[in-house]
């Protein structure tokens, strides 16, 4: 552990950022496990409201800097590629 004031308080800077990020993803992967369920059950419906929930957490992600936002915006893309394939 940091002896000198200044890294012990940049180590809870850290943790704290550490737990932010950390549930952010799990948000992440929560909204794209929703979406491949709606996908499985075949409802156009369900899957369009889970594609735009996950779509808006990808988009805080990269505002956040929890992940990049070429990142946020490439997985978008692969997400709207499967809804596409369940509508055509």
């Amino acid at each position: 552990m940091a002896n000198i004031k200044s890294a012990i308080k940049r180590a809870g800077t850290n943790e704290k950022a550490r737990l932010r990020n950390k549930a952010v993803r799990t948000h992440l992967k929560t909204s794209v496990k929703k979406f491949d369920a709606a996908l499985a059950t075949g409802d156009a419906k369900a899957a369009q409201d889970a594609f735009n929930y996950a779509c808006k957490r990808y988009d805080q992600a990269a505002a956040k800097n929890v992940i990049h936002k070429n990142a946020a915006n490439r997985k978008k893309a692969k997400l709207a590629q499967k809804l596409n394939a369940l509508n055509a």
